[in-house]
């Protein structure tokens, strides 16, 4: 039995038609190919994954030394000002900074 041409059968076959469309463009700008090709490469992935570890972990460091380095300069600057509980606390913080 051959489906007729009425108005609802067409109207219904456009609007699938335009979803249908409007799923592959969502898909294409996804890269969702791409991407699936890059997880069944495991080896690519692990790789991937632990040089983006090793720059996280190298920003860390240098981010945290860099702040430590200031937070010490800054207190290095309070015990010029000579302030009576502060200097001393610094002073001595500074004397286990130093310390071989």
């Amino acid at each position: 039995m051959l489906l007729s041409a009425n108005p609802v059968n067409v109207q219904e076959l456009a609007g699938l038609r335009r979803q249908v469309t409007l799923l592959a463009e969502t898909l294409e700008k996804m890269r969702l190919a791409e991407y699936i090709a890059y997880l069944n490469r495991p080896g690519r992935l692990l790789w991937f994954n632990f040089l983006v570890g090793l720059v996280r972990g190298l920003g860390t460091a240098l981010g945290a030394g860099l702040l430590a380095g200031i937070a010490y300069f800054l207190l290095k600057r309070i015990v010029v000002l000579n302030l009576p509980v502060i200097g001393g606390l610094i002073a001595e913080l500074s004397k286990y900074v130093n310390q071989p």
